[in-house]
């Protein structure tokens, strides 16, 4: 498998021209409606639509064959952005990469991005039809010690140059998560989030919510929605830019303050303000170390939450 550095993005002519295709398509061809691939009513048992009625996935509710048929005329491409450094480059990489190629968006062109600080440490992978990676390095910022901070300025750079001309779909994941059963078409939208499995059935005024005032990710008590997990999020690559330039702007703010917060909770104030499009339930993201509960029927990754 050829590695494709992103110097070299001016010989993926045929790769920009079929993400081009898919958009001129998009004109063209009849996007379902939601009625059309999605049916709440076959999981009574859990909560399917938010109450600015976005969908929440889950095992049973979707019609995955409808939505192929759309997104196979459109042609589409779907970046993956993984951060691996560290601890997380080695073995930790090669069973997400690997998963991953097994099990995310089967028969749909597919890029990887892998976020390295030492190539040297990239461990042999296999890749199969239709699914290619790019290596990209992780550029340093004297500003910053925090490798959240770090990663959002190296996504949203690399966004800019590069992704937003590649690809229709992104989604960004931690590396320390494997994939168990096919994540597909059901989970793109314009704007995806993930419900975090530890907190899903606990009451929202219980949610680890930052709670400051004067933080830029406050959200007051008796407010919120869900928590969402920072382990995966996804969208259109405009989507995911216009977070990382939030983000970054609400890191700045709380330093002006005095306040350090977490970038999940960061994550969890954007998705308050910015509602979320889609939801994906703890099924595409179930932490293994807990007593699977009947809701959840079909894991389709396990987050190893023991290597953070």
């Amino acid at each position: 498998m050829r590695v494709q550095a992103p110097h070299m993005v001016s010989t993926d002519t045929d790769r920009r021209r079929m993400a081009g295709s898919a958009r001129q398509q998009e004109h063209e061809a009849e996007e379902p409606r939601l009625s059309d691939w999605f049916n709440p009513k076959k999981r009574p048992d859990v909560i399917t639509t938010t109450n600015w009625l976005a969908p929440v996935i889950w095992e049973e509710t979707y019609n995955r064959q409808v939505l192929e048929k759309y997104y196979k005329r459109l042609n589409i491409t779907i970046g993956l952005v993984v951060w691996a450094t560290g601890k997380f480059t080695g073995q930790h990489l090669k069973q997400f990469i690997q998963s991953a190629n097994e099990h995310f968006m089967i028969g749909h062109n597919v890029i990887f991005y892998i976020l390295m600080d030492d190539f040297s440490r990239l461990p042999p992978l296999e890749l199969g039809p239709l699914r290619t990676f790019k290596l990209l390095t992780v550029l340093k910022d004297r500003m910053w010690e925090d490798f959240n901070v770090i990663f959002m300025k190296n996504l949203n750079m690399y966004i800019t140059k590069y992704i937003q001309h590649e690809v229709d779909f992104l989604f960004s994941m931690s590396v320390n998560q494997i994939f168990k059963h096919e994540f597909g078409v059901e989970t793109l939208g314009k704007s995806v989030a993930q419900l975090h499995a530890w907190w899903y059935f606990r009451n929202v005024k219980n949610f680890p919510y930052e709670r400051r005032s004067k933080s830029a990710a406050f959200i007051p008590f008796g407010k919120g929605d869900f928590y969402y997990h920072s382990a995966i999020f996804g969208g259109t690559p405009y989507e995911i830019l216009t977070f990382t330039l939030e983000y970054q702007k609400g890191v700045t703010d709380d330093i002006e303050n005095e306040l350090i917060s977490t970038y999940e909770c960061h994550l969890n104030k954007y998705f308050f303000i910015n509602k979320p499009t889609k939801l994906l339930s703890p099924e595409y993201n179930w932490d293994p170390t807990f007593r699977t509960p009947p809701q959840i029927r079909h894991i389709k990754i396990a987050w190893q939450s023991k290597g953070i």
